[in-house]
């Protein structure tokens, strides 16, 4: 199938179906915390809007890349998370790369949120939806990120009904900047564990859906069957 992948700010158009994969770290760190029992997370355009959302909300949390700041209850990063009890509740999330994605195609009829972690359940649902060639918008570097892009093109071969080897996508993030980055500690908010939850490939079992609810753009899960039961 004639899948499109794409940086930002590359996107000229609303596409009709997006996948907007951020592997380290947002959309890892979304598959976490909704695995942690988060029943949403709004993506904010900025971290004053993310501040001033979650004031509204009255019991909203937010999260952020970088460094703990004040009014943030967390950070950008898996392994921080895995611990967390966000059972019930509703996270903000606004981070350098993947929530920019996931709001530069907000109006698209279908988008995904997506990471090696939701891989298999969102190439799943993608099936299951007949959803036809996809947009993969890989927001690293401006669409430079290999993580990312290795990420699009393995849940590409999953659509397409390949069989696909995770093994060499997951070298490629591997060995990528972000990875690189992570391992050395040169960005704020992170563990030394980051790198190896961020490449785990299927670690959940649902896919990640973001939908307009009024003015806001939210992300929740949707549980996919497994393969051979769908």
């Amino acid at each position: 199938m004639d899948h499109q992948f794409t940086g930002i700010p590359e996107l000229t158009e609303t596409p009709r179906v997006a996948v907007v994969v951020d592997v380290m770290r947002a959309f890892t760190v979304a598959a976490w915390a909704f695995s942690r029992g988060a029943e949403r997370i709004v993506l904010a355009s900025t971290e004053r809007e993310a501040l001033a959302l979650k004031e509204g909300g009255g019991d909203w949390l937010a999260l952020k890349d970088g460094a703990p700041a004040p009014g943030f209850d967390a950070v950008n990063s898996p392994a921080l998370l895995r611990s967390a009890d966000f059972g019930g509740r509703t996270l903000v999330q606004k981070t350098t790369a993947g929530t920019v994605g996931a709001l530069a195609v907000a109006q698209a009829p279908l988008v995904l949120c997506a990471s090696f972690a939701v891989a298999g359940p969102t190439a799943r649902y993608l099936r299951s939806r007949a959803a036809g060639p996809v947009t993969f918008v890989v927001t690293g570097e401006d669409g430079r990120a290999e993580e990312d892009l290795a990420c699009a093109e393995y849940i590409a071969r999953r659509v397409d009904g390949d069989g696909a080897d995770p093994a060499p996508y997951v070298h490629r993030a591997r060995t990528s900047r972000a990875a690189g980055e992570l391992a050395e500690g040169l960005r704020g908010g992170s563990h030394p564990d980051d790198v190896a939850l961020c490449l785990e490939v299927d670690r959940f079992p649902f896919a990640m859906v973001a939908g307009q609810e009024g003015p806001l753009t939210v992300l929740r899960p949707v549980a996919v069957p497994a393969a051979g039961t769908d």
